[in-house]
């Protein structure tokens, strides 16, 4: 067990981040990603119950996560590229009602890959991808892309 002080892992999987099942990666990642969409909610000025409810909705969706997995696309390097066509591929069950099959399985992937960044502590990098998700980035700034990592 870690220290809080050294970041948000208090229980540290029993291997490695590249051999968990994808399927395990998207399971913690799942609830990653929407932590940070609600700490991101949190921030802005509005806090009413519905506001936040209804703009998070927009987020953890498996249509808005197959979008902004797209959108990330030309940003990830060849390892995250990897990670989350593994969890796109993985067998995660049945998808929601409400989802459409191929949303569901980019969503996968996308959790997949904020999973193993979680678990190989890459909190920047997160934090990079999550700008994007939010469209935070400053005036001018650009992301970097994979050719220039």
């Amino acid at each position: 067990m870690e220290n809080m002080e050294e970041g948000w892992w208090i229980h540290t999987p029993t291997k490695a981040p590249h051999l968990l099942n994808p399927v395990v990666l998207a399971y913690i990642g799942d609830s990653v990603f929407e932590l940070l969409v609600r700490q991101y909610l949190v921030s802005q000025p509005n806090h009413k119950l519905h506001h936040l409810h209804k703009h998070a909705t927009q987020f953890v969706s498996a249509k808005a996560q197959c979008a902004l997995l797209e959108k990330w696309q030309p940003f990830l390097t060849e390892e995250e590229k990897d990670i989350a066509k593994r969890g796109r591929n993985a067998k995660s069950g049945t998808p929601p009602k409400n989802a459409d099959t191929a949303d569901y399985r980019q969503a996968t992937a996308l959790e997949c890959l904020v999973g193993y960044l979680y678990y190989a502590k890459r909190s920047e990098r997160l934090r990079e991808l999550m700008a994007i998700a939010f469209n935070e980035l400053t005036e001018g700034e650009e992301p970097i892309k994979e050719e220039d990592r």
